[in-house]
């Protein structure tokens, strides 16, 4: 693990299947024999960060495998941005997840680190830790989830989202959408990964705001004009604003 001391010195700081139309949520909690309810794990890894490897590792896994009865996991990788001049500029670094693990932080009371995971916005946690993974998982799936259906507009233009009735106690809601590149490789020439060939699973390449959701539920639409040109893979997510719990998830493939 290693401490983010740019950002807060002193502080210690199968695979997923991805249809046309894949609605990956349930309003009701699941059991191991149930309807799989859809957990968010959002690993904060870079390149320049030579305990990060076996993190991405994990995270293949829990999309390779889905290991945890009555989840479906949906991982998102986010590239934080310093680490860059330590001796290895990250490719698919950005300063927005940086700031968004930052917001996790405040939230969750936690401290900044790399790899670090987030599951559902609620558990932080080491990311390349199994057991804690897909413990953290198992009690993300047991909490009730709203539904979220996803399928492609009209010539293919856009994306429609439909968000059924949040959770009870669900509020201040907003929609999320993430542009993934599936799977990237990068052969590293610097730093502490300097000539080792790493290979990332779910990596972000764009957030966009999408809208707020009333607690009866919303419908949307994200453009898929101006996304980034290596995505092919829409993720959206419903997630309250203060306490940044995610209620709510759904992926599909875009053209």
């Amino acid at each position: 693990m290693r401490v983010a001391t740019r950002l807060m010195v002193g502080l210690g700081l199968g695979a997923l299947a991805i249809g046309a139309v894949h609605a990956l949520g349930e309003p009701e909690r699941a059991s191991a024999d149930g309807p799989r309810v859809p957990v968010v794990v959002e690993l904060f890894t870079s390149e320049g960060c030579s305990s990060c490897p076996p993190a991405d590792a994990e995270l293949a896994r829990l999309e390779r495998e889905q290991p945890v009865g009555g989840a479906t996991v949906v991982p998102l990788s986010l590239h934080v941005d310093y680490w860059n001049d330590l001796g290895w500029a990250d490719p698919h670094s950005d300063a927005r997840y940086t700031l968004r693990q930052r917001e996790y932080v405040r939230a969750l009371g936690s401290r900044t680190y790399t790899p670090q995971a987030v599951v559902d916005g609620q558990d932080e946690l080491v990311g390349s830790s199994r057991v804690g993974l897909d413990r953290s998982i198992a009690e993300a799936a047991r909490r009730p989830h709203a539904e979220v259906e996803l399928k492609l507009g009209a010539r293919a233009a856009a994306v429609d989202v439909a968000i059924g009735r949040l959770p009870p106690g669900s509020t201040d809601a907003e929609i999320v959408a993430f542009w993934v590149e599936p799977h990237t490789k990068s052969a590293v020439r610097r730093g502490e990964n300097s000539g080792r060939t790493l290979e990332h699973t779910a990596v972000v390449r764009g957030i966009t705001a999408v809208g707020r959701v009333d607690p009866a539920g919303a419908r949307a639409t994200v453009p898929l004009q101006g996304r980034p040109g290596q995505a092919t893979r829409l993720v959206v997510i419903v997630q309250e604003r203060a306490r940044r719990r995610i209620v709510g998830a759904a992926a599909i493939a875009v053209p």
